[in-house]
């Protein structure tokens, strides 16, 4: 860090992520308008502040998920880690499958990084958060925004950003109670059929190339799964009325966001349809007597950003 930045706060700006996208499993997602802040600063003892509701039962220590993230990149360019005080702010729900802890993990990363000047390039970022997540879906639409299309050999990551048309919405129903990832992955198969195989590469294929190209209409049956969803219905309330009847009301296609309990749903700006499936997914939930909230989230076509405040 330059002497003439030890008086300024670096600044970190992540949004969340839906991964998955139906057949798209560990290897697409979307990034949505709801974002993590971290601000990173010198100081003369450690101090991690979590700021807001959101984040009010998270350590204010170093146990922080933020700021053992952050030591990572310091241990792994060999260098000593100094006072700093880490403030912490997020409106990306915990535990919903909206990517909160890729979006932390990338946040974190790269203000360490830009804090060092910069030692680390951008392909290692992506190489060391999929490392550090298990997958490389989040944290590409965490590092780039838009829609990605990512793999990860366990060391190198890849990562394309696709082109998502303008008027592409997404309305997202995000229940009140939490799922934690390592139960909605307990209850997945350990191997699947050569049908279902299929099903998914075709699919996903489908999914990234009707993005591309902005052939919306084909998102219905793109985003079709036979991976992970129907084994995580029973965790999540409504998800198969959802999934079979929200193209019914105006949603292009509907998918359980990450790991759930989100469950994602794509519209048409252009469309008019979005007060029709708004209206349906309440009446839904009424029938299902159980709080969430409906959220209409842009999709920002840039991710993480730095700055100096």
């Amino acid at each position: 860090m330059t002497s003439s930045a030890k008086t300024k706060t670096l600044q970190v700006r992540v949004p969340a992520s839906s991964a998955n996208l139906g057949p798209g499993f560990d290897c697409m997602a979307l990034a949505l308008g709801l974002y993590t802040t971290v601000r990173l600063s010198a100081s003369e003892r450690l101090e991690v502040v979590p700021i807001g509701e959101t984040l009010k039962d998270t350590p204010g220590d170093s146990s922080n998920y933020v700021y053992e993230s952050l030591l990572e990149v310091f241990e792994r360019v060999g260098r000593e880690v100094p006072p700093l005080r880490l403030e912490i702010e997020s409106d990306i729900p915990l535990a919903r499958g909206l990517g909160s802890s890729a979006a932390a993990l990338v946040a974190a990363l790269m203000a360490a990084n830009v804090w060092l000047e910069s030692p680390l390039s951008s392909a290692d970022l992506l190489d060391l958060s999929s490392f550090l997540e298990g997958h490389p879906d989040n944290v590409g639409a965490a590092l780039c925004g838009g829609a990605v299309v990512a793999t990860f050999d366990g060391s190198r990551a890849s990562c394309l950003t696709l082109s998502v048309p303008l008027n592409l919405g997404a309305l997202v129903v995000v229940p009140t109670y939490a799922l934690k990832t390592e139960v909605a992955r307990g209850v997945l198969p350990a191997h699947y059929s050569r049908a279902d195989t299929v099903h998914a590469l075709s699919h996903t294929a489908l999914l990234a190339t009707a993005l591309v190209t902005g052939r919306l209409e084909y998102l219905a049956e793109a985003m079709q799964d036979r991976i992970h969803q129907p084994y995580r219905a029973p965790l999540v309330k409504g998800l198969p009325e959802i999934l079979e009847g929200a193209t019914r009301y105006g949603a292009l296609g509907a998918a359980l966001s990450g790991a759930g309990p989100s469950v994602l749903c794509l519209f048409d700006k252009n469309a008019g349809t979005l007060p029709v499936l708004h209206a349906w997914l309440t009446k839904l939930l009424e029938t299902y007597g159980f709080a969430a909230s409906l959220l209409e989230l842009e999709i920002p076509s840039s991710g993480a950003e730095v700055s100096w405040i």
